[in-house]
């Protein structure tokens, strides 16, 4: 089993459900986060006065996902997230050694 975790730009988070819908993915777990890479943030003038916002919004989704499943799910997200702009974000892979469905005591990739 693998966990995906993407970093996205907010506004193309219905557009990478949808792609992930369209394989079979429907679990994910989406998160409102902030943060910055090469992008550095970017100055904006209030009042008068100009400050850099540093950490910008992005969103977060999180998917575990059995071995087979990943390279598709990947596809899906970088296809259906990019902009071909700076900033659209960045696609993790991570192992997961167990899971377990908490309501019928389901382990491994039964419980994904």
């Amino acid at each position: 089993m693998k966990k995906i975790e993407a970093i996205i730009k907010p506004f193309k988070v219905e557009e990478v459900k949808e792609a992930l819908n369209e394989i079979g993915i429907e679990g994910m777990t989406v998160t409102e986060v902030k943060g910055f890479g090469r992008q550095k943030g970017h100055t904006e003038i209030y009042r008068g006065s100009e400050y850099t916002v540093d950490f910008l919004p992005k969103i977060k989704i999180e998917i575990v996902l059995a071995d087979e499943a990943v390279e598709g799910a990947i596809a899906a997200i970088v296809r259906s997230a990019k902009t071909g702009k700076i900033g659209d974000g960045k696609v993790f892979v991570l192992p997961i050694e167990n899971a377990i469905r908490i309501r019928t005591e389901e382990t491994g990739e039964k419980a994904v």
